[in-house]
């Protein structure tokens, strides 16, 4: 199958998905590793489109050839990639069995989230809690910045946080009376690991919801870190044996 077209039904369907109010069951991939990686992990892809001329995915039948054009007005990279796929997202059921647990409220930067993912994923995290007014999942950003790791890990967005009740609560915060440092905290065997925007840290009804505060020590003549470079210290640290 062949498009050339940008102005295409299909193509025009497509573009919308770079609009968070149409991702309701579908979401967008951008670049030949990103597709590869979904496809080894089984996820199933709606619709892939490949640059024409481009020896990519021998072996998907559905493939529809396309133009530089149309891979531009459905990429949302300023540079279209190669390829561009649709695929479902994956439905997931809350466990019990998810002992380490990270929860991000309120987190407005797509790639910092996709990043803190990608680290999720590397250091054995069981599931990843959005609480609040957090930057959409799907967003193509997140999805790059995950480098093909967003569909590894559970992940769930969250307003009751009731079944966190039997588990050790820990608050990242800057140095206070009330902290202690991250080389002397041990974990316990179910935890929640809570991190807050940069901007605004965490809220007071997370700060009272925790059970301990937790300081990364550092040099004095730094404020603060990225969030992501925080989460990635603190989940290495923690949880990478």
């Amino acid at each position: 199958m062949k498009i050339t077209s940008v102005n295409n039904e299909l193509v025009k369907e497509t573009a919308k998905l770079l609009q968070k109010k149409y991702r309701k069951d579908l979401f967008l991939l951008e670049g030949v590793k990103c597709i590869e990686e979904a496809v080894n992990f089984g996820l199933e892809i709606v619709h892939l489109f490949v640059e024409e001329g481009e020896d990519l995915f021998k072996d998907f039948e559905n493939k529809i050839e396309t133009t530089e054009a149309v891979l531009s007005k459905i990429s949302s990279t300023e540079t279209p990639p190669k390829a561009v796929a649709v695929a479902k997202k994956i439905k997931r059921e809350w466990s019990h069995l998810y002992k380490k647990v990270i929860l991000l409220e309120g987190i407005k930067d797509a790639g910092n989230l996709g990043t803190i993912l990608r680290s999720a994923c590397a250091f054995n995290i069981d599931a990843v809690i959005l609480y609040g007014d957090t930057v959409d999942l799907y967003n193509p950003k997140c999805v790059r910045s995950t480098v093909g790791n967003l569909w590894k890990i559970p992940v769930f967005e969250m307003n009751d946080l009731s079944v966190f009740e039997n588990y050790e609560r820990i608050a990242t915060l800057p140095k206070s009376n009330n902290t202690i440092w991250l080389k002397d905290y041990i974990p316990q065997d179910k935890v929640l690991i809570m991190f807050g925007s940069e901007a605004s840290g965490l809220s007071e009804e997370l700060k009272n919801f925790a059970t301990q505060n937790v300081t990364i020590e550092m040099s004095d003549k730094v404020e603060s870190l990225n969030l992501s470079v925080s989460a990635g210290v603190i989940m290495y640290k923690l949880f990478a044996n």
